[in-house]
Order: structure tokens, then sequence, then C-alpha cells
């Protein structure tokens, strides 16, 4: 719900330092994969309690993440390097949410299940609905620089986000916070099966409508 407006504020920044790192030779793969294996840092951070640390790795990984997406839109995006970008981030969000359940097992670890079993709930519904409108063509207009139909929601990006950084700056909370986004998760989920689902059924629609024309005029 947040990414549209998060983007346009931080998108000068990040460009203008790609800029400087392209000049170098950086490229995009380098920061996906130097920003995921430092974020993975993120697991014995939180196992060992030091949340101030957590949330500075947290803030540095995402920061990679938007800064492969810009070196790569300044130099030449490929299928493979969004392929890598999306599976990496996957896998640091569901580490984070491991490294709480490290943290204190007997408090932590159920609520933490949840919310992994949320993550797969909105996760699969936009990166299923990305799928077919590939295969239809059909484009964002709301995220034009995303390497695929990003299928917008409650809990985007951004909130995820904030939602790891008020666990680390608040970690007493974290069942409660937890509980209140796994919520937001299911009505994203929610929404988005049932939107997707009509989207594509009136693209499937309009396809078979354009076909018939097609025919009728031959």
């Amino acid at each position: 719900m947040l990414d549209r407006w998060s983007l346009r504020v931080i998108s000068p920044s990040l460009q203008w330092v790609a800029g400087k790192l392209d000049t170098f030779g950086v490229t995009a793969n380098q920061v996906t994969i130097s920003g995921f294996i430092i974020g993975l840092l993120v697991i014995p951070a939180l196992a060992l309690e030091y949340y101030l640390l957590a949330a500075v790795i947290i803030v540095f990984n995402r920061l990679c993440d938007g800064l492969d997406g810009a070196l790569a839109r300044a130099s030449s995006a490929t299928d493979a390097g969004g392929f890598l970008d999306i599976v990496l981030d996957f896998i640091f969000y569901s580490a984070v949410v491991f490294g709480f359940a490290l943290a204190q097992p007997a408090e932590n670890a159920l609520v933490a299940a949840l919310l992994l079993f949320s993550f797969m709930g909105t996760g699969s519904s936009f990166l299923a609905f990305a799928i077919m409108a590939e295969r239809r063509s059909i484009k964002s207009m709301t995220y034009p620089n995303k390497g695929f139909y990003y299928l917008g929601g409650l809990a985007e990006g951004t909130e995820t986000i904030l939602l790891l950084l008020c666990c680390c700056l608040l970690p007493e909370y974290f069942i409660s916070i937890a509980l209140f986004f796994s919520a937001i998760c299911w009505v994203t989920t929610l929404t988005r099966v049932v939107g997707g689902y009509y989207s594509l059924q009136l693209s499937r629609v309009g396809s078979e409508e354009v076909k018939l024309k097609g025919e009728s005029t031959s």
C-alpha cells in the first residue's frame, strides 16, 4: 500500500548512488548477493538478541535491494538478475522471522511460524499472478519499473520492512506486532486472490473477443 509513495521518495537517491557504483564497475548481481550475505547475519544477531544491530542489518539489506534494481535499470536488467533478486528477498524475510524465533523460542516460535505461514499467502499470490500477467502481457502502470507485474495490497515491501524494524526496536511486543501483521497479510492475500482471479478472467474474455472479431473480419 505504501510502496508507490516510498519508491518516489527514495528512488532519486538510489539512482544517484547506483550511477556512482556503475562508474566503478559494480554490477546489480554483486549488490544483490552482497546484500543477501550480509543480511543473513541478522539470524545470529537476533538469536543473541542484538536487536539494534539486527535493525541496522535489515536497513542495509533493503538499501541493497533498492540499489540492485537501480543498477540493473541503469545498465541492462536481465531475467536472471530479477529471478535472483526475488528469491533472495524471500529467503531474507524468512530469515528475520526465524531469528526472532531463535531469540525467544518458548515465547516467539509459534507466532513466528504463523507469520511465515502468512508470508506464504502474500508471496505466492502476487508471484502466481505475475506469471499469469506475463503470459497475457498485462503491464503494471503503478509500478512500471518492476521486472514483473507487482500486484499491490495492504502488506507490501514497505509495510514488511516497517514491521521487521518495529519488532527490532520493540522486541517485547514481537508477538502482538506479528499477530497484527499476520492478519494484514491474510487480508492482502484474500484481496489478491479475488482481484487477481477476476482480472485474469476479464483478460481472457477480452482476448477471446478480440480473436472472434479478427476471425469475423478475415
